[in-house]
């Protein structure tokens, strides 16, 4: 079975960045794409490290508000997004994940104390990015959309002039981990002035070169292309009834275990529950053929010698 399968783009969550200097309303702009997104009565999330900031939008729409005070590690953040997710929240707004680089608790914090205690930078980073990898897993992976904002800082490069090395400023970065950007659906750099997005990295292609203040209609055109997918769970259980059905099929251990070899790349594209369906049936069907061999076993060994008894003398 051939690992390849035609490509379908699938309905999904939007994971947004806003990222900016402060004052660029990053917080007012995520909440109303957020608004947009999940219609009127959708339930928002917003997890707060701005020292109560985020509160001072409530009139503009409705959502909850969990404040997190340092430390910011990331496990406090991990928590809180499944928190929102056990709440049955419709749109998570982190506002603001830089704290979990930067901030006090942060990943560099953690990164410095462990260089303290160890003395090996190499050795300290290799404690601390895993807490980082779980947080953007959680994010990622969360069956809510995510919508972060994240402060920038100027960026530069190092280019070599006349034999010198010097730096060259070369724009703004979000203040987070290296390449963190591109594990976003969309990213939108917002200016102070008038508060305009531009969009720096779009997978979805609805915002090239365009220059927009983001609202409400910003998520409803969102919404509209991340549900324009195919419905991954009805994918799934009309791929789950497919293994199935081979499976049934199946007439001796031996072929079972064949099938389930060649098949990990279907399974991959299960939901988790599937996955777990598929292999309760296979599970299933090999109980009801090793019953069968047992059945037959005792029918092919009649007649048969006893392990080092002479064959019986012919008639």
């Amino acid at each position: 079975m051939s690992p390849f399968h035609k490509a379908e783009r699938r309905k999904a969550k939007l994971r947004l960045a806003l990222c900016g200097p402060s004052g660029s309303g990053k917080t007012y702009s995520a909440l109303l794409v957020a608004r947009g997104l999940v219609g009127p009565s959708g339930r928002i999330a917003l997890i707060d490290t701005e020292r109560g900031s985020g509160e001072l939008y409530a009139n503009l729409t409705e959502y909850d508000v969990a404040p997190l005070d340092a430390p910011f590690t990331p496990n406090r953040y991990v928590s809180l997004i499944r928190d929102a997710e056990a709440g049955g929240y419709d749109a998570v707004v982190i506002d603001s994940l830089s704290h979990a680089w930067s901030g006090e608790g942060g990943v560099l914090d953690m990164k410095e104390k462990a260089e303290k205690s160890q003395r090996n930078s190499f050795a300290a980073w290799r404690d601390v990015t895993p807490a980082h990898n779980v947080l953007v897993e959680a994010i990622l992976q969360s069956n809510a959309h995510v919508i972060v904002t994240m402060r920038t800082k100027t960026a530069y490069d190092v280019v070599e002039e006349n034999g010198k090395k010097k730096p060259v400023k070369v724009g703004l970065a979000p203040v987070q981990r290296e390449g963190m950007e591109y594990e976003f659906t969309v990213v939108m750099d917002l200016s102070i002035e008038g508060h305009v997005a531009t969009a720096s990295k779009d997978r979805t292609s609805l915002f090239d070169g365009q220059h927009f203040v983001p609202d409400a209609k910003t998520g409803e055109v969102l919404k509209a292309w991340l549900e324009s997918g195919v419905d991954p769970d009805a994918a799934s259980q009309t791929l789950l009834e497919d293994l199935r059905a081979r499976a049934i099929d199946c007439n001796t251990v031996e072929t079972l275990t064949d099938l389930y070899r060649a098949t990990s790349a279907e399974m991959a594209r299960l939901t988790p529950a599937h996955r777990q369906a598929f292999i309760d049936a296979c599970a299933q069907v090999k109980k009801g053929l090793q019953k069968a061999d047992a059945r037959r076993q005792p029918e092919e060994q009649a007649g048969l010698d006893f392990p080092g008894e002479a064959p019986a003398a012919a008639a």
